[in-house]
């Protein structure tokens, strides 16, 4: 095997892989574009006609709600869970990863141990709770629990990375007067940046795609997101417009891959040195 050989080998292999990972993309994007009865007859992947039309039928929306406003609402929910978690699970780990308090490695051993519980444990609890405040069918219940610290997984990844951080810098900012919230904000937060951004991303694409607990939560169609319309042009349409109804899934992975796009340098930065940070 001569040296080019040797050059080409694992970007080709790199390229292959990629196309495998690429294909359910490219398939909803084609299926998108085809007719009702190519979509379960044909076996191609690009239609023999294209169907502009399941775009239009889809922008129309379900139940009256237009897609603009199911995106709107997809966004509010996920754009508040973001801003709780990064705020919430931040302070979390600056308490335990920089202050010293009783109790505190059991404390974050308890809060380690709760990624191994089930949510649909907790799950009717916590719509007791919300029930009896009355937040059922309203935003509350997606969004407030982000703002409580309740994911422990971006608790753990941010406390992972500012262990690493040098202690000179906090010491400083101690020195000259800087009380722990201060030191936390000037210091501690922008240095963090590459894991407040991984659990921002992280946030967006899970909440975004979050079925079963807006299902739970949410009875009126104007307040759905775009996951639940989904499931709700299925049961309206039956099975006669296959179509539209990936075209309406084409329009809620878009805002996905554009937030990807944009933050996925700082997703991989984060994620390497939180892991490496001990």
């Amino acid at each position: 095997m001569n040296i080019a050989t040797k050059r080409w080998l694992p970007h080709t292999a790199a390229l292959l892989c990629l196309l495998v990972l690429l294909y359910p993309l490219l398939w909803l994007l084609a299926t998108s574009l085809k007719p009702a009865d190519e979509v379960v007859t044909s076996l191609r992947l690009w239609p023999g006609h294209i169907e502009w039309s399941n775009y239009t039928t889809a922008l129309e929306g379900v139940n009256g709600v237009s897609v603009v406003q199911l995106l709107s609402n997809s966004l509010l929910i996920a754009g508040g869970a973001v801003l709780g978690n990064v705020l919430s699970c931040s302070l979390a780990a600056y308490a335990f990863a920089r202050l010293r308090f009783r109790m505190r490695k059991v404390m974050f051993g308890f809060m380690v141990a709760t990624l191994m519980l089930p949510h649909h444990a907790v799950l009717i609890p916590q719509y007791i709770i919300f029930n009896r405040l009355g937040m059922v069918d309203t935003y509350w219940p997606l969004i407030l629990p982000k703002f409580l610290a309740t994911e422990a997984f971006f608790v753990f990844l941010i406390v992972q990375f500012m262990r690493g951080l040098p202690r000179e810098l906090e010491e400083s900012a101690r020195i000259d007067g800087a009380g722990a919230f201060r030191t936390y904000l000037s210091i501690s937060l922008p240095l963090s940046r590459p894991a407040l951004i991984t659990t921002a991303i992280f946030t967006f694409i899970w909440t975004w795609n979050d079925f079963f607990t807006q299902m739970i939560y949410l009875f009126a169609p104007e307040k759905f997101t775009i996951t639940l319309a989904l499931s709700g042009f299925v049961d309206q349409t039956s099975t006669s417009a296959f179509g539209p109804m990936f075209a309406m899934s084409v329009i809620s992975v878009l805002p996905i891959v554009l937030f990807f796009l944009v933050f996925q340098r700082y997703l991989v930065q984060g994620m390497a040195t939180s892991g490496l940070k001990g």
